[in-house]
């Protein structure tokens, strides 16, 4: 089992969701992101999303896109953010999965950056921008190198593609929440009807993301979800005199939605 099966079957047999925040790697800096992990931990979060910035971001809105601007303008790379996982990775017992654009992975090799990723202390990619000819490439990668590899059901996937996906999947499945880019939302989101869909497919957790921004919109999610991703609404917070702080406050707010079965 991968770190990922075993963090969601550990929630799973205590009936508690996990909550899945996502940060970007170097914003504000790999000196925060080295401190805010355990922290993050410490708050609440089960799983984080790390994202590995890249120049032309992938579905994301301007808060997560200015943040990976401001880490790529830091000296950010890829290789730097390994390092940056490997160093920390003996503090932490929570999941870690990197978001990363196809192009990132194709520029050091799909081979080479699944080895480099798991031997840093990665724990499984979501590649948003995948073309489907490398989907089963990555998935035999992931499973090489006992990776989670998660792809995107968004709420327009019709039901044949979502047992096409899915059966790709290790770890779990992320379910978006609504179309589009991400960004803070106001009112809950409705998935009852698309998980029930993914689950006629996999018995995987689902994990629900994209505008969830509240406590009271992860308690939504989490009623019908085993996981609620975290991001815009974080990462927004992060423009803090004290970004670690600030982070791990919002993290222990948001872990307050959680909904025990």
């Amino acid at each position: 089992m991968s770190r990922i099966d075993e963090i969601f079957a550990r929630h799973r047999a205590s009936g508690q969701p996990v909550l899945m925040p996502f940060v970007t790697a170097g914003y504000p800096s790999l000196d925060v992101t080295r401190l805010v992990l355990p922290a993050l931990e410490s708050a609440g979060a089960g799983i984080v999303e790390l994202g590995i910035p890249f120049s032309d971001p992938i579905a994301d809105g301007p808060v997560i896109a200015a943040s990976m601007h401001e880490a790529l303008l830091g000296g950010v790379t890829p290789e730097r953010v390994l390092d940056l996982v490997r160093d920390v990775r003996p503090e932490i017992g929570l999941g870690l999965v990197a978001m990363v654009s196809i192009s990132i992975v194709h520029r050091l090799g799909p081979d080479r950056f699944a080895a480099e990723a798991a031997g840093a202390g990665i724990d499984g990619l979501i590649i948003p921008d995948l073309d489907s000819r490398d989907a089963d490439v990555l998935t035999e990668l992931a499973d090489r190198h006992d990776l989670a590899f998660s792809l995107l059901v968004a709420p327009t996937t019709p039901e044949p593609r979502i047992a096409e996906l899915v059966a790709r999947c290790r770890g779990f499945v992320y379910v978006l929440a609504r179309s589009g880019i991400t960004g803070e939302q106001d009112a809950a989101p409705e998935v009852s009807t698309r998980v029930e869909e993914v689950r006629r497919h996999t018995d995987l957790p689902v994990a629900v993301g994209f505008g969830i921004s509240t406590a009271a919109h992860v308690a939504a999610v989490t009623r019908v979800a085993e996981g609620a991703i975290v991001g815009s609404a974080l990462v927004r917070r992060m423009d803090a005199a004290d970004p670690v702080a600030a982070a791990a406050g919002f993290v222990g707010e948001l872990a307050g939605g959680l909904v025990c079965g």
